[in-house]
C-alpha cells in the first residue's frame, strides 16, 4: 500500500491492546483486548476486535470490520457490526505518524458517533485515543497502548 510506514491495519497481524475505559459518570475501568487484521484481494480488509473488562463483570465488547481502500492509499471507508452499537458506516485517513478514524451509527435514535486516533509510537506500537458520543456529548472513552505480537 504505497511508502506508508504504518504496520497497524496497513499489514495482517495480531495485536494485543492494554489501557482504561471511560463511561460517563463512572469510574475508570481496566480494559484489554485482542485485534485481528486480515487482508484479502482488492485492497479490501477484515478486522476483528475484542475488549473485556477484568476487573468488573461487564460484557465483552465486538468490533468486525470490513473496509476497502480508495484510490489512493490515505483514505479508506469500512462497516462495522459494534456489539453494542449495531451496524455502523465510518472511514479512515491514513497521516504520517497517525490513523484517524470516524464512524456514525446507522439508524440511531441518540445520533451516536464515535471518533479514534492511532498514534504510530513505533514499528510494533500505537497509543489509541478513542470515543463515543451521543448527540454532542461524550458517553465513553478509551486510552489503550497497542502491541503487535511478532511471532
Amino acid at each position: 500500500m504505497g511508502a506508508v510506514s504504518h504496520t497497524f491495519l496497513m499489514e495482517a497481524g495480531r495485536w494485543l491492546l492494554q489501557g482504561s475505559w471511560l463511561d460517563r459518570d463512572a469510574m475508570p475501568l481496566p480494559v484489554k483486548g485482542k485485534i485481528l487484521v486480515v487482508w484479502g484481494r482488492d485492497n479490501w480488509y477484515d478486522m476483528v476486535t475484542q475488549l473485556e473488562f477484568p476487573s468488573v463483570e461487564r460484557d465483552k465488547v465486538t468490533f468486525k470490520y470490513r473496509g476497502r481502500f480508495n484510490g489512493s492509499d490515505r483514505q479508506y471507508t469500512f462497516v462495522l457490526q459494534h456489539s453494542e452499537l449495531g451496524r455502523v458506516e465510518g472511514e479512515g485517513w491514513i497521516a504520517p505518524e497517525s490513523i484517524v478514524q470516524r464512524y456514525w451509527v446507522l439508524g440511531d435514535r441518540q445520533r451516536r458517533t464515535g471518533f479514534e486516533t492511532l498514534r504510530r509510537l513505533g514499528e510494533n506500537t500505537y497509543c489509541l485515543s478513542s470515543s463515543i458520543m451521543s448527540g454532542h456529548y461524550l458517553s465513553s472513552l478509551m486510552e489503550a497502548t497497542v502491541e503487535r505480537q511478532v511471532e
